[in-house]
């Protein structure tokens, strides 16, 4: 991270707290903390610490209590279930010094669950409306499990069940709202420009010294966050208030696009085959697909955005030769002279499924996943990428490496991101 900011912090400070022992041995990605920082930083809360604790009420208790005398918010996700290892809301009454009441709403929230459900409803169930007295209750919309909300000692502490889909409810619902009403001061924006199909350290030559993007005491820094993907350039800016932080963003971004705009393709959460389709609508065009290495994962990709029956007519997965010569109508003989992964066959099987589904553009996939099967002419992270339309077809090659997951990923990216510079008429 480059940049960082002078500006006189007085944004409010958190910590977020994570409980399970699922969560320490791995068995469970954490992807709550991850969700209430990025959540918090938008009503400028800027979460500086995070702390995973297992099922243990002593270790719980000793988080709560050093959590609670360095920080101004803290949120706690995990351990509101009915087992017996569900021990955070006892934890919470111990720490609070408060015993238990039944929550009425909670407990008929409940039982509607478990009627609509058509399940026998068990006192250990019913126990889940029993919320820690002097909390605002937080309801839970899509679950059994209540929330709660302390206010106290000019700290704000906040109880959420780990399920993610439930505490996403309860921080969009409740918490965010609650702290963008207060106004508390300083404002965090961030911006996340997408790019693919170029190296981060090419990117930042490109961009080069963050001095040309903004001063270093101007409350703004810039950060490369690569994947197999591409690489995402996030914009962060702290200011007295959201307009002017988005205002800072704003002006950053559009000298960012001035240097790297062919390589942008989205922006914070749009993927790139949102993007994709929204540029096939907009011109009414069709697309079908024939993948080989990529084994269905573009098709996959693309038939996850709504709507996408608008522009995509079909995929095949034609992985043998004999599927690339009976479905696409590859002659055998190109396969026999130039080999299966081949700039030849990567533009025929382009031009074959654009042929047989009648679509406006036709995509392949040919390469060589590995970890095994590589030869010194072609070697393992090789793939030919094709692509043909009523004007062209042609092919080009890539080198993904040999991790064969990252392969496919990379190479679905780089197929999506070849039809999307064709669409825009940008350089390949």
């Amino acid at each position: 991270m480059h940049g960082q900011a002078s500006l006189v912090d007085t944004s409010m400070n958190a910590e977020i707290l994570s409980i399970g022992d699922e969560l320490l041995i791995g068995q469970v990605t954490n992807s709550n903390a991850s969700f209430i920082a990025e959540q918090l930083n938008t009503v400028g809360i800027f979460a500086d610490t995070m702390t995973t604790i297992g099922d243990d009420e002593q270790a719980i208790l000793g988080a709560f209590d050093r959590a609670y005398r360095t920080h101004d918010v803290i949120t706690v996700t995990g351990g509101l279930g009915p087992t017996h290892d569900d021990i955070t809301r006892a934890a919470v009454c111990k720490f609070f010094k408060t015993n238990l009441t039944r929550d009425d709403e909670a407990l008929a929230n409940i039982k509607g669950i478990f009627a609509k459900r058509n399940i026998t409803l068990i006192k250990r169930n019913e126990d889940q409306a029993l919320v820690p007295e002097g909390c605002i209750v937080m309801q839970n919309h899509v679950g059994t499990a209540p929330g709660y909300f302390f206010e106290r000692d000019k700290r704000y502490f906040i109880v959420m069940p780990g399920v993610p889909s439930e505490m996403k409810e309860m921080m969009t619902r409740f918490v965010v709202p609650f702290f963008d009403k207060r106004g508390i001061g300083t404002s965090i924006c961030h911006r996340t420009l997408k790019t693919t199909g170029i190296a981060e350290s090419l990117l930042a030559e490109k961009i080069g010294d963050v001095d040309r993007l903004f001063l270093p005491d101007s409350g703004l820094t810039l950060a490369y966050l690569p994947s197999a993907a591409g690489v995402r350039l996030r914009i962060s800016a702290r200011a007295s208030s959201r307009p002017e932080a988005l205002r800072l963003i704003q002006e950053v971004e559009g000298k960012l696009r001035t240097m790297v705009e062919t390589y942008i393709y989205g922006t914070d959460t749009e993927e790139l085959e949102e993007v994709l389709g929204k540029l096939l609508a907009e011109r009414n065009l069709t697309l079908s697909i024939a993948e080989s290495c990529t084994g269905g994962l573009i098709a996959d990709r693309i038939t996850n955005v709504s709507g996408s029956s608008r522009y995509f007519e079909r995929g095949l997965v034609t992985y043998s030769n004999e599927a690339k010569i009976d479905e696409l109508g590859v002659p055998i003989s190109m396969i026999e002279q130039y080999g299966a992964v081949s700039r030849e066959v990567a533009e025929a099987m382009a031009l074959g499924i654009r042929t047989k589904s009648g679509t406006d553009i036709g995509l392949s996939t040919t390469g060589i996943a590995g970890p095994t099967g590589g030869t010194p002419e072609k070697p393992v992270g090789l793939v030919w990428i094709g692509y043909s339309d009523k004007y062209e077809a042609t092919a080009l090659r890539f080198n993904f490496g040999d991790q064969r997951l990252r392969f496919k990923e990379r190479a679905a990216q780089a197929a999506m991101d070849l039809v999307r510079r064709k669409l825009l008429k940008i350089g390949v």
